[in-house]
């Protein structure tokens, strides 16, 4: 042990004395930080951890491929190491004081950063210090092992130099240390997944942005202990005492030895793409971190309240501050203006009923059909109409949790998603004609993505139980048996929906119910649905189910804008394609392939026409009942249908709501606070509260006046975020 202390304690006293060290090791890491933060506009908060992250990462960089390779190379070189070799030692004392000095050294750095970090730019301590401290531990040490092997096989400084910036170069540009990896070319992202410093910059940004721990990072952990090891073991297996020994040719591929562990963790990250996907959420938790005030607004809150004049600071993806009258001066907040006069701020829009997997329109085009690549355009094109949350009610289980999640953890942008997955249904019921025409190679995988036709209330119960376990966030129960030439289905049995249910409530599941006449929405009331989707289009819903619906707290969403569609439909009207935001949001090929085929008069159905106008007209009439007998209102529009886009819609049905004669403001709280509650989101968003997830939208002019207003958008902001909205349809 004496033996080690000794050499540790020289070590690090002829360290201290290298003034290039010193500079490269506290004053280099201490110029990236200044002009990284000032050249992505760091601002002040959270976001400046992004680029204390990036630069431990480039000190543990150096310290280890440089500090270590390079230093024992040149020890060797200038024939140090000469001097032990004579003395009863083995080469491992010599590694290990290497190791642990250079391990000490690089201690400070990590405190020095996250000081100035926190006192120069307020950004918040990391609450996770132990794990950031062994992951930064072990980064160091892996890679001092990594630069004691590329010392160990080559025989020169110039040969070693070389071999340093062939590991160093691709690790500093590619990892994410210097430049945002999400910034990167895909192939570019995926080959960096090879590399042990972006596990490194990924496991660091985690720590600090979301308070993640070393379980959240386990793999890449394992790989950095097991490459600090190897690294280790073959340095002391080829270790040389002087310069004139050489090392054979085939010994150098050890090199690869060293860095097999990553190799593994590499191939299944390329595969998987997590950390590509875990990247861009961090980096836009970084564009969440912006602090700015839009001053001199409209302000509705949603929570019953009309600020005239004020202004609403965010910070951090919060609302921070609601002033009313005139704001503090921007600079004195460290914030940067947004003017807003002549404007309005709402809380964003939330559409309660939609299907992301329909594109609403007809296309020439295979991929508009297909879900994988429909439904995340559909999440954009709601978020580009200031739609911040759905709820996604019947889309396929995979796909919608597959989305919602990455949308959740930043990897990609559009409208929040609570998914209720498949429809339960019954056999040959409304749902089932989606499925019915299908191949049968496809047909039962996918049944199994958007049905379920429970035969049982065990097997109902169980389903339940299943889906819950998948993750859905609500369910859905069709209890509609249609009307109607051709549009006639079996009905759900009362006992089997009413222990799906039970179930949902012991699961702590909202339920939605699909109605379509006065019947289904008493049976909806009667299990205990918290949503009546619908409503009753062919008969007036009696004033005795109102008032249970009131007293319940049941919710109606009555989706006007979906049944003038089909009015429109079958009489050859394409009025709903000529609104501004309608083409901007909906690709162009579908527009077209819509236009052409609706005024064709190929789908000129006239008794189905005048069906759904007087559905209209019906689900108008029960709208207005509902809402004077003080029945909480939602507002969902069924998007996906055809003619009922994504986005636009919602605009479309607060028009159709006003109209009917709601007044606006109850119009615009059942698009919002109320959808929130609906949804079980209420606590982070759905008002423009202190303290909220700053999800808004700002439009010209005076929507409490002109409710057109809420389609002429100004800002839509998204968890903080101020969207570029054109971008978002350029996402991969």
């Amino acid at each position: 042990m004496k033996t080690y202390l000794a050499l540790f304690k020289s070590n690090l006293r002829l360290t201290l004395r290298d003034r290039g060290v010193l500079f490269f090791n506290y004053l280099f890491p201490l110029i990236f930080f200044f002009a990284f933060a000032e050249l992505f506009h760091a601002g002040t908060g959270p976001g400046t951890a992004y680029f204390v992250g990036t630069v431990l990462v480039m000190g543990i960089l150096g310290n280890g491929l440089w500090g270590a390779g390079m230093r024992s190379v040149q020890e060797r070189e200038q024939n140090i190491l000469r001097r032990f070799k004579v003395t009863p030692i083995t080469p491992l004392p010599i590694l290990a004081a290497a190791m642990v000095s250079g391990w000490l050294l690089y201690l400070p750095v990590i405190f020095i950063m996250v000081g100035l970090a926190h006192f120069l730019y307020a950004m918040p301590m990391p609450v996770n210090w132990f794990s950031l401290l062994v992951l930064a531990s072990l980064g160091v040490c892996a890679f001092r092992g990594i630069g004691l092997i590329l010392a160990a096989v080559t025989n020169t400084m110039q040969e070693a130099t070389i071999a340093i910036q062939i590991i160093y170069m691709p690790m500093l540009f590619l990892s994410g240390a210097t430049i945002p990896a999400t910034l990167l070319p895909k192939w570019a992202q995926k080959l960096a997944q090879f590399l042990p410093a972006s596990a490194l910059v990924t496991g660091i940004q985690g720590i600090f942005f979301r308070n993640q721990t070393l379980l959240d990072h386990g793999p890449a952990v394992a790989a950095l202990l097991i490459t600090m090891l190897l690294g280790t073991f073959l340095a002391m297996q080829l270790f040389r005492w002087e310069k004139e020994e050489k090392i054979p040719q085939r010994n150098k591929l050890w090199v690869l030895a060293v860095m097999g562990p990553f190799l593994i963790y590499g191939s299944y990250q390329a595969y998987s793409g997590e950390n590509i996907d875990r990247n861009a959420g961090l980096f836009r938790d970084l564009q969440r971190t912006e602090t700015y005030l839009i001053r001199n607004a409209r302000i509705w809150t949603g929570d019953g309240k009309t600020i005239e004049t004020g202004g609403v600071l965010v910070r951090n993806g919060k609302i921070a501050e609601i002033y009313e009258g005139a704001t503090p001066d921007p600079e004195k907040l460290k914030a940067e203006a947004v003017e807003a006069q002549g404007k309005t701020l709402l809380p964003g829009l939330i559409d309660a009923h939609v299907h992301l997997g329909g594109p609403a329109g007809i296309s020439t085009a295979p991929e508009d059909y297909d879900a994988q690549k429909a439904m995340p355009r559909a999440a954009a094109a709601l978020l580009y109409s200031g739609v911040t949350a759905v709820r996604s009610v019947g889309d396929g289980l995979d796909a919608s949790i597959k989305l919602r999640n990455a949308i959740r953890g930043g990897s990609r942008l559009g409208a929040q998603i609570s998914a209720c997955g498949p429809m339960f249904t019954a056999e040959n019921g409304h749902g089932t004609e989606f499925v019915d025409h299908l191949p049968a190679a496809i047909k039962d995988s996918v049944k199994s993505q958007l049905l379920r036709t429970p035969k049982t209330p065990e097997e109902a119960r169980r389903q339940v139980r299943e889906l819950k376990t998948a993750g859905v966030d609500c369910l859905k129960g069709i209890l509609e048996a249609g009307w109607g030439d051709g549009m006639l289905f079996d009905r759900l049995d009362i006992l089997l929906v009413r222990s799906v249910a039970e179930e949902a409530r012991a699961q702590h599941l909202p339920l939605a119910v699909h109605t379509g006449d006065a019947r289904d929405v008493s049976d909806a009331v009667e299990i205990g649905a918290n949503s009546v989707e619908h409503g009753s289009w062919r008969d007036e819903i009696p004033d005795r189910i109102l008032e249970r619906m009131a007293q319940q707290g049941v919710y109606l969403d009555p989706t006007l804008t979906v049944a003038e569609a089909y009015a429109q439909y079958f009489s050859g009207k394409a009025d709903s394609l000529n609104t501004s935001l309608v083409q901007q949001v909906v690709p162009a090929r579908i527009l077209q392939g819509t236009r052409q085929f609706v005024v064709s008069g190929k789908g000129l159905e006239a008794a189905k026409a005048e069906l759904f106008e007087r559905a209209l007209n019906q689900g108008r009439d029960n709208l207005v009942r509902a809402w004077k007998a003080g029945v909480p209102l939602a507002m969902g529009t069924d998007a996906g249908n055809p003619l009922v886009f994504h986005g636009p819609s919602l605009h479309h049905e607060l028009r159709l709501w006003v109209q009917a004669g709601i007044p606006v403001e109850v119009a615009l709280r059942a698009a919002t606070v109320n959808a929130a509650k609906l949804l079980g989101i209420a606590g982070h968003t759905g008002a423009i509260r202190k303290g909220l997830d700053a999800d808004l939208l700002l439009v010209d002019g005076n929507p409490l006046e002109d409710i057109g207003a809420t389609e002429r958008i100004s800002l839509v902001v998204f968890k903080g975020e101020r969207i570029h909205r054109a971008e978002l349809f350029d996402q991969k």
